[in-house]
């Protein structure tokens, strides 16, 4: 199979079930979004972090590939048939108790503070700002997106703030507060 179809040259694409849309379209501009983020925790995970969260970002990574399914079939005619491609409840409440687990090596938070830190620390605070974007687009889709999804992405910008926090932590930078 070859990587180039031609089949986008005029600025159309497909969902899933065949729909043509234009590139500009709304859906496609979303699990874009979703796309960019899964790219930064690609660049995250390039910094080579502890073994452990490296494994819960290629969770992660795994969960946004679903998610983008989800997304680019908005008639809900295959996500439900690859189980792959499905998120589900489980999944925000895995990211809540990985929230809780790594919040606990943390000195509470009493301000806002400035992203930065490691490359990896920094990274993570670019993805948590492109998680928040797609939680926007998420929101304004007609027809409107499963709410787990919407819980899912919530979560995940949090725990990216939290991994932010973490990875600068152990890294020994402390934190610049506004």
């Amino acid at each position: 199979m070859k990587i180039y179809t031609r089949t986008g040259d005029a600025g159309e694409t497909s969902y899933f079930d065949g729909t043509r849309v234009h590139k500009s379209d709304a859906r496609l501009d979303t699990y874009g979004e979703v796309d960019e983020l899964n790219a930064w925790l690609g660049l995250v995970r390039a910094s080579r972090l502890d073994p452990a969260l490296d494994a819960e970002l290629d969770r992660i990574q795994r969960d946004l590939f679903a998610l983008g399914a989800q997304l680019a079939d908005p008639a809900g005619k295959l996500a439900p048939r690859v189980t792959k491609a499905v998120v589900g409840d489980e999944d925000v409440a895995r990211l809540e108790s990985l929230i809780d687990r790594l919040e606990e090596e943390l000195p509470p938070l009493r301000r806002f503070i400035l992203s930065g830190g490691i490359p990896a620390g920094a990274s993570l605070h670019v993805a948590r700002a492109v998680c928040r974007r797609a939680e926007r687009r998420m929101v304004a889709l007609t027809p409107p997106v499963q709410p787990v999804l919407l819980r899912y992405i919530n979560r995940l910008s949090d725990l990216l703030f939290v991994l932010a926090r973490v990875v600068n932590h152990r890294g020994s930078v402390p934190e610049s507060e506004w």
